[in-house]
């Protein structure tokens, strides 16, 4: 056996606990300093559970489930009930399910900071709605309701909390949604007959009481006791914990923190800080939440020995010898595991003694493939390593793998010595792709597709493979289960961490997702296949809709090594006949047929996620001129939008700070994407460059900003966006199919290159525009007006304005969205928005006279 030694660091690695709600670290977690022991030891005698509801990542208050779970020391989740994927992204391009991801791993690793377990239901974010009938309706209330009776009956929690009201002061109807839902689910939950398909998992369970944990609009952080009649009790919460070295305020804001796609980096709050609960159904309460809950271990059945022997081992704590309290968690062990083990908190228990005993010991448990990714049938070598920090006798007595491998051992692990296991794992031919379990079906309106009620609620997948370890203590067995995860040491980021995941045999990426075509003109595109798995060869098909050509329609591909890449190029045509439609790949091999593509999202804050999206394109025949052939571009916060202007045949340069400092009179237009001036600081510095730009002939587009003063990034401070004033607030029409009025329809915008109508305004996704102009200096014009129903006209979407000899404009439709889509008339208003420069012409279809 090959046995190595490593530096006594307390460093715990990679070791997962398996509870009934744990989240699953990828990578090491954090040394487990003896006073954070000892608060987990406390936690022993705490027996309650709170569960916390609100809408979308970043919404949950973070000081009060850090307080909940590291100073009462109740069992705490977290269910939001979307997971962000209409939000916008202010670290890339990722948009919709994708950026849900992202969003999904920024919560996990929140919770890893504050203590919660996280949770979701199956609701997609489908972008900012207004009302709460707008929000049940898409996802479906009986559906959504469902996964909240779920997590409920699941979770068993003693009190409900929500972080909005269920009405217009939550601010969103997916808000008020949520704490609607909520509501609704605390009445039903112990009712047998509602959701009865749930009960073959899970049984009926009725929470004492649901509250809402009030704020004051406009001031989250504000101290002051809210103004509303009813049961309302306070709670101080940004109190100090000596044990953890922090106040719940400066846990709470490293947690926040996390939320980086949404720039929501949070200072640290220290003093005291209220917490306010005003109870919305159930039995009243006196001074907090948990009021008349039985928190010991009273509420257990033939218990009475336990509560008395947790007081022992946390009283005979050692901090600098926490391997002295084994024996006692042992004994702590056997006596709980006489009770009741169906009972959740004889379960939860048991697990958190277990997690207790590793802690104790200093115990480090990982299991590490040779690759990162693996197909079905596959051989992959796996290393286990596991080392004792203590003095305590412990015999490892077998590892198994959820493959099917086992193997027994019965070796004594030797105080910090590790003990190094290599083997080789068959992947089984039925394993299946490591796909997101929620994006396995296509979205059915506003909710995922979830056949396995089990995996509802979760927030990732579990493990495609995990190693069982089990040792033994003084004769009783003990097993860990920790997810097989590849590591490798990046030279600047040092050891690394990502998922191991079950991939296809081949995958095929088109590098357009959507093909424009202005004229019957042919296009070229390209394929990437990349083989799975050594040795792989079959026929790669280009399925078309009919009149469309495809040439070559099919091609042979053999792949030889693993991650192998071939490029196949193809040439499109549409006929006369064309209708829009999409280009599918399809790969043939001996053992199957293959439809998907490979997308990975990496970022450092995050692990790395891999994707397995249908392999095809939009493709689009559209009758769109532009005369805009050289297109400047000021990168934003992640957009698509250069790649659209290049299918309309522009040629898009992206322009940095030399860029900027040089001559931009050749540009027909500059472009900044969406968020631009809020996130690149140096910007401002050429403004006035720009507008000089704009005087002497130049077209300027500002896509979209954030008015917050907390996101504008200004150095030196930016006067104003335009050549003239105006302002900016956060007026949205957030229904894609509402009116567009045209203001004045002779505008040269509505005429020229292309005509303008209604019909452009068709096929528009998720919403009209977001942060739209307020007020404007009168030398703007403004092109359209919108409203979402029962609301008044907005015309702040899109502002036109003559400069010197050229044209600025600022817009809110989300063109972001819109063109990488492939929605025509996007393209089409797009097109004469960049080509509104273009003096060729010496009239305009609609108007005699040019602006």
């Amino acid at each position: 056996m090959s046995i190595r030694k490593l530096l006594p660091a307390f460093l715990l690695g990679g070791l997962a606990i398996a509870t009934t709600f744990a989240q699953v670290p990828y990578g090491p977690i954090k040394p487990t300093p003896s006073s954070e022991i000892l608060l987990n030891l406390k936690k022993l005698n705490v027996l309650g559970s709170v569960l916390y509801v609100a809408a979308h990542p970043d919404d949950e208050n973070t000081l009060l489930l850090a307080y909940l779970a590291k100073d009462r020391l109740v069992r705490t989740g977290y269910l939001s009930m979307t997971r962000g994927d209409g939000g916008q992204n202010l670290i890339g391009p990722e948009q919709g399910e994708n950026i849900g991801i992202i969003r999904t791993q920024e919560l996990l690793a929140a919770r890893r900071v504050d203590g919660p377990d996280q949770f979701f239901s199956r609701a997609y974010d489908f972008g900012f709605s207004k009302s709460t009938d707008e929000a049940v309706r898409t996802w479906g209330q009986e559906k959504a309701l469902a996964d909240v009776v779920w997590m409920i009956r699941k979770y068993q929690p003693d009190v409900i909390l929500t972080r909005f009201p269920p009405d217009a002061r939550a601010g969103h109807g997916h808000h008020s949604a949520s704490a609607f839902l909520a509501e609704q689910a605390f009445k039903i939950s112990n009712d047998p007959t509602k959701f009865p398909e749930q009960l073959t998992y899970v049984k009926p369970w009725q929470a004492k009481r649901i509250m809402w944990n009030m704020f004051i609009p406009g001031a989250f952080l504000s101290n002051k006791k809210p103004e509303e009649t009813g049961n309302l009790v306070g709670v101080e919460t940004g109190v100090f914990n000596p044990l953890l070295g922090r106040s719940y305020g400066e846990i709470a804001a490293e947690s926040r923190s996390q939320h980086k796609s949404q720039g929501f980096g949070a200072p640290s709050s220290r003093g005291a800080k209220m917490d306010y609960f005003l109870l919305k159904a159930g039995d009243p309460a006196e001074k907090d939440p948990l009021d008349g809950i039985d928190l010991s271990w009273k509420r257990v059945a033939n218990s009475d020995a336990v509560q008395a022997e947790v007081n022992q081992v946390i009283n005979s704590f050692k901090p600098a010898q926490p391997d002295a309290s084994i024996p006692a968690l042992v004994q702590l062990y056997k006596t709980i595991s006489k009770l009741d083990t169906t009972n959740i908190y004889v379960k939860a228990k048991r697990k958190d003694i277990e997690t207790l005993i590793q802690e104790c010991l200093g115990l480090w448990v990982e299991s590490n493939p040779g690759s990162y990714a693996v197909t079905p049938g596959e051989t992959v070598k796996v290393t286990s390593n596991i080392v004792s920090r203590a003095s305590t006798p412990v015999q490892l007595v077998r590892i198994r793998y959820s493959t099917g491998k086992d193997s027994t051992l019965n070796l004594a692990l030797k105080p910090n010595e590790v003990i190094v296991l290599p083997t080789q794992l068959t992947i089984p031919k039925t394993a299946k792709i490591s796909q997101p379990y929620w994006l396995e079906k296509p979205i059915d309106k506003g909710i995922f597709q979830v056949d396995n009620q089990q995996l509802i609620g979760l927030p990732e997948n579990p493990p495609a493979i995990t190693a069982s370890f089990t040792i033994e203590i003084s004769g009783q067995p003990f097993t860990f289960t920790t997810p097989v995860v590849y590591k490798s040491t990046d030279p600047v980021e040092g050891e690394t961490y990502r998922p191991f995941i079950i991939q296809p045999d081949v995958t095929a990426n088109l590098t357009e997702r959507v093909f424009i075509f202005p004229t019957n003109a042919p296009k070229t595109g390209d394929v990437v296949l990349k083989a799975g798995r050594a040795n792989v060869s079959g026929t790669l098909k280009l399925d078309v809709p009919a009149g469309w050509q495809v040439k070559p329609a099919s091609v042979p591909f053999s792949l030889t090594n693993k991650g192998e890449e071939q490029r196949v190029s193809f040439t499109l045509t549409p006929t006369a006949q064309a209708q829009d439609g999409k280009i599918q790949m399809v790969m043939t091999t001996s053992d199957g047929t293959f439809t998907t593509g490979l997308r990975e999202i990496a970022y450092n804050h995050i692990p790395t996620q891999t994707l397995f999206p249908p392999a095809d394109a939009k493709l689009v025949k559209l009758d769109v001129k532009v005369t805009a052939k050289n297109i400047g571009y000021i990168v934003g916060a992640g957009d698509e939008i250069p790649a659209a202007l290049q299918q309309l045949g522009s040629r898009v340069t992206l322009l940095g700070p030399a860029d900027l400092a040089g001559n931009l009179s050749g540009y027909d237009a500059i472009i900044t994407g969406v968020r631009a001036y809020n996130t690149d600081a140096s910007l401002a510095r050429y403004q006035s460059k720009l507008m000089e730009y704009v005087k002497n002939g130049g077209t300027m587009i500002v896509q979209y900003v954030t008015p917050a003063s907390s996101f504008l990034r200004s150095d030196p401070p930016l006067p104003q966006l335009g050549p003239y004033p105006f302002t900016i607030n956060r007026d949205r029409v957030t229904e894609e199919d509402a009116q567009m009025t045209f203001i004045n329809p002779q505008s040269r915008l509505l005429n020229y290159p292309n005509k303008i109508t209604e019909a452009d305004f068709s096929g528009w996704i998720q919403e009209r525009g977001i942060y739209f102009a307020q007020e404007w200096d009168k030398a703007y014009e403004p092109i359209f007006s919108a409203h979402d129903q029962s609301e008044a006209p907005k015309q702040g979407s899109l502002l036109y304005a003559k400069y010197g000899k050229g044209h600025f404009m600022y817009t809110g439709l989300v063109f972001f969205r819109e063109l990488p889509a492939g929605v025509p008339g996007a393209y089409r208003l797009f097109a004469n928005m960049i080509s509104v420069g273009d003096n060729s012409a010496a009239s305009v279809s609609g108007s005699k006279t040019k602006p």
